[in-house]
């Protein structure tokens, strides 16, 4: 019998320490799962956060700073003067020595066909025959001074090139930015001169908004956005397609205001199908633009390559908006140069800036003794 006692007590004690361990087990998972719920929304909380600072951190890093004008007018400079063909050919033609009748029927035709212009042509032929026998020289170096001379007094270094931004004030008090419009026909380079004008004030440390009005073309607003975010730019923009041009220029300088930015620049439509409504619109955009903020600047986009079409164009927008500036793209001194002088001298309105390449930063303010002296290099 004790032997039987024996066996049942230590059966009784190991059942006991085994159901103690499963308690204990148990009550150790249970531990954990309890930790786990509590720390986890913690732990899952400051990851999302570490992601979304490297997400901030990211979308910062992938913001362009634009190239400083300096260096832009630099490169530009040299990149015209390697393609000076105007100056180099009327140059090769001066320094002949006595130059027969014919010898001036191609100095005119070299400026005919670099876009200079009838009236300009004959005048500038004019000038140089009376200098060149009043100094009765065929020296190359006095012969390129001449051109020099005559060339930078056609292209008018007196005109005011800079842009306008000066602030303005509401008539409640409050400030608001300068205001720019852009025009010109679709396929002059418009909405990418726009992006590349926003690079260039913001190489200049000011804060911009940029106004989608082109709604007639679709891929124009994403084309612009495109620009924004590459410099961190604001885009206001209709999501209709089609959605009336003068609200949204309207928002953009609305935004523009309440933002305390420096320059509002608008995109518009440039079909010429139509002339007659495309300038009714143009004219109620600007109208529309000016309750909020008088509007600065209208610069026409025109493509250097296409002579007398881009003058004809001119003088159409001309008539309508009351152009403060010209923007010459391409202009790549393949004996198109003249139409700077030729643009200016039809519409009385200085070029601001030139473009010489497809690069983000190839534009930069128009210099006229740059411009003359990369000419003739």
């Amino acid at each position: 019998m004790p032997d039987i006692q024996y066996i049942i007590i230590a059966i009784v004690v190991l059942a006991l320490a085994s159901t103690a361990l499963v308690f204990s087990t148990r009550r150790k998972r249970d531990d954990t799962i309890e930790l786990d719920e509590k720390t986890s929304p913690y732990i899952s909380d400051r990851v999302g956060e570490e992601e979304e600072a490297e997400a901030e951190e990211g979308s910062v890093a992938t913001l362009e700073r634009p190239e400083s004008v300096p260096s832009r007018m630099e490169r530009l400079r040299a990149r015209l003067a390697r393609s000076g063909a105007l100056g180099k050919t009327l140059l090769s033609i001066l320094s002949r020595g006595d130059l027969t009748e014919e010898d001036w029927e191609e100095i005119e035709e070299t400026l005919l066909t670099a876009d200079v212009g009838l009236e300009a042509t004959d005048e500038l032929m004019d000038k140089l025959r009376t200098e060149t026998k009043v100094r009765g020289t065929s020296d190359p170096q006095v012969v390129r001074e001449i051109l020099r001379e005559k060339l930078l007094e056609m292209v008018d270094p007196a005109m005011d090139r800079e842009l306008d931004l000066t602030p303005g004030t509401a008539d409640d008090g409050s400030p608001h930015p300068a205001t720019v419009l852009v025009v010109g026909v679709n396929g002059t380079g418009k909405t990418t001169t726009i992006g590349k004008l926003a690079r260039v004030l913001v190489s200049e440390d000011r804060t911009v908004v940029l106004g989608a009005a082109d709604t007639f073309r679709a891929a124009a607003a994403d084309q612009l956005a495109t620009w924004g975010e590459r410099v961190g730019v604001e885009v206001v923009r209709s999501d209709v397609e089609g959605a009336d041009p003068a609200s949204v220029a309207f928002d953009a300088v609305k935004t523009g205001q309440e933002k305390a930015v420096d320059v509002v620049m608008v995109d518009t439509a440039g079909r010429l199908q139509n002339k007659s409504a495309l300038m009714d619109e143009l004219g109620k955009i600007k109208r529309v633009m000016s309750r909020t903020a008088p509007v600065r600047e209208v610069l026409l986009v025109i493509d250097a390559t296409t002579g007398q079409n881009a003058m004809t164009q001119a003088k159409v927008f001309a008539e309508v908006t009351g152009l403060t500036g010209i923007v010459l793209t391409k202009l790549d001194g393949t004996a198109k140069g003249g139409i700077v002088i030729n643009v200016q001298r039809t519409l009385d309105v200085p070029v601001k800036f030139v473009g010489l390449g497809e690069g983000p930063d190839d534009l930069a303010p128009f210099v006229p003794e740059d411009f003359v002296d990369a000419l003739l290099d």
